[in-house]
């Protein structure tokens, strides 16, 4: 089922129960979400095995009824002539009516489809899924996404992914959502007809917020229609919280009027399972039989700590100095963690393990070292305020420093990721980084201690706008003054949409950004892509 929002109003059932009512948007759409029954969302899947697969939907049953019971089929063909496995799942307003089960007896490497059952006799939607392979694997494709903001534009990227062939599994490293509200994004950067989509129109704090924020992406048909057609491995990053999250606190977050952070954090990933095809494990490893293991990490809320404030180093009387002895102090801590120690353990143990095979993490943030160029203000567009500006200033000056750009991602925990690494090096690792976050198209070739560690290849977004909406400048300018400027990265592309695909074989794995001709109507066109690869054993990028 497709749910035109911007028409019908977005379903949520008596999940939100009285809470819609208070919502901003809920008085105008009480009477429609709460009037909605039956499949609303379509069906997802995820964390696959070789064995296994975990399914979702979402039923609302006829007001009255406190919990439903589900019946799931899974079979070898649309049809369903042939059923091969399927299970029972209950389900309830305590968990906004969404489903989620977990079904075993299935065949490696082999497609299936599946379907829900309600009480009444009605069907869900058909899903597509795939368990992954064992043994010798002579190819394996997947696809990377991140960062969708939905009212800066359509998810063509999505849908163009949705109809592709050749693709096994979908990867999504986070911002899947935005908490923002509609004003926070300038009226000239909303694509037509989106922002009405956005329900509902303020930031999002509360759960019964956080379940009408994904009630309303995953009315889009292009987003279900991804879910529908493959599996998704899903990890989270900060926007699905609030940005620039750590464990204890947010960059938007005000506890003096937003409340205790730690109740909206446990918003945030409530709804976060609820609403995803993900389990409850923190941190999970995928083996993609003897060809790859795929890692979905976590490095937001649960362990990670609050990022160094170099802020104040620029309000020095001498702010050179204040840069230098930030670079050899905070900045450098050892206890500062991205994974915290637990997580860091289980992927050094495990990559090691997994010694043969290429050793492919998910991360939520890049890895890969950057610092802004030094003619970066150049480039700035004239209208752009004094305030951005002097950041951009001032991210110069920490550069000289030999400092990076962004706090919030790794380079803000350097100690954390020599520590990462430099595990990669001991297993003798052939690391591949797939990461999202920056809204841009990157690619770094990983070193530690003067040796290649491993390769990057950072995505851009699927919406969000990128590096292009403060520079004038043309973006092969701009894309040349980050790679002069930064040993580690080997390539760039600062001002198109789109997602990720990754090739891998046995002897290379090749990313392919894909980048889609427009985001502001719905047009599944390319306008071009561009392709990188790293050989078994090489650690380093090659056209």
């Amino acid at each position: 089922m497709v749910l035109n929002i911007d028409r019908r109003g977005v379903v949520l059932g008596g999940g939100l129960g009285l809470g819609a009512l208070v919502l901003p948007a809920g008085r105008a759409l009480a009477a429609g979400m709460l009037g909605a029954t039956g499949f609303t969302h379509n069906v997802a899947s995820g964390e696959p095995g070789p064995d296994s697969m975990l399914l979702w939907t979402r039923y609302v049953p006829v007001a009255g009824d406190d919990t439903v019971r589900l019946e799931v089929e899974v079979a070898l063909d649309p049809a369903f002539t042939r059923v091969v496995s399927g299970g029972v799942v209950r389900t309830g307003a305590y968990r906004d009516w969404t489903a989620k089960i977990t079904v075993d007896g299935l065949k490696p490497g082999t497609v299936y489809w599946y379907r829900f059952v309600a009480p009444d006799g009605s069907k869900s939607p058909i899903g597509r899924t795939k368990s992954l392979p064992v043994g010798p694997v002579a190819r394996f494709g997947l696809a990377v996404f991140s960062c969708s903001n939905l009212p800066q534009g359509f998810f063509n990227a999505y849908a163009h992914a949705a109809a592709r062939t050749d693709l096994d599994l979908w990867l999504h490293t986070g911002d899947y959502i935005y908490e923002y509200g509609v004003a926070s994004t300038r009226e000239a950067d909303w694509a037509p007809g989106r922002k009405e989509q956005l329900l509902p129109a303020t930031e999002i704090l509360a759960i019964a917020d956080y379940r009408l924020r994904y009630a309303s992406y995953r009315a889009d048909p292009d987003l279900q229609r991804l879910h529908q057609m493959a599996p998704m491995v899903a990890l989270w990053d900060d926007h699905e919280s609030a940005n620039d999250s750590w464990e204890g606190g947010a960059q938007n977050h005000q506890p003096a009027t937003e409340g205790d952070w730690t109740v909206r954090r446990a918003a945030a990933m409530q709804a976060y399972r609820e609403w995803m095809p993900v389990s409850e494990e923190p941190w999970k490893a995928y083996p993609i039989g003897t060809l790859a293991t795929l890692y979905r990490t976590e490095s937001r809320l649960l362990a990670r700590t609050k990022p160094a404030d170099i802020g104040a180093s620029f309000m020095a009387a001498d702010p050179d100095a204040a840069l230098r002895a930030f670079r050899d102090g905070v900045w450098r801590d050892p206890a500062a963690t991205m994974l915290g120690t637990t997580q860091e353990s289980w992927l050094a143990h495990s990559m090691k393990a997994q010694a043969g095979a290429w050793q492919l993490i998910g991360m939520g943030t890049i890895i890969g070292r950057t610092m802004m160029p030094e003619g970066a203000v150049d480039w700035l567009r004239p209208e752009t305020s004094e305030k951005k500006a002097a950041g951009y200033r001032n991210n110069i000056r920490a550069a000289r420093a030999g400092l990076p750009m962004w706090m919030d991602r790794w380079d803000g925990y350097p100690a954390a990721r020599s520590r990462l690494l430099k595990s990669a090096q001991a297993a003798d690792a052939d690391l591949v980084m797939l990461s999202g976050d920056s809204h841009n198209a990157w690619a770094y070739a990983l070193s530690e201690d003067g040796r290649p560690a491993g390769v990057e290849f950072a995505g851009q977004s699927v919406t969000s706008n990128g590096l292009e909406n403060d520079f004038a400048a043309d973006p092969r300018i701009v894309a040349q003054g980050f790679v002069a400027a930064n040993p580690e990265l080997k390539w760039a592309d600062t001002s198109q949409r789109g997602y990720m695909m990754i090739d891998i074989t046995p002897q290379r794995v090749t990313g392919e950004w894909r980048f889609m001709q427009t985001i502001k109507a719905r047009n599944t066109e390319l306008a071009g892509s561009h392709r990188l690869h790293v050989e078994r054993g090489r650690r380093v990028l090659a056209g």
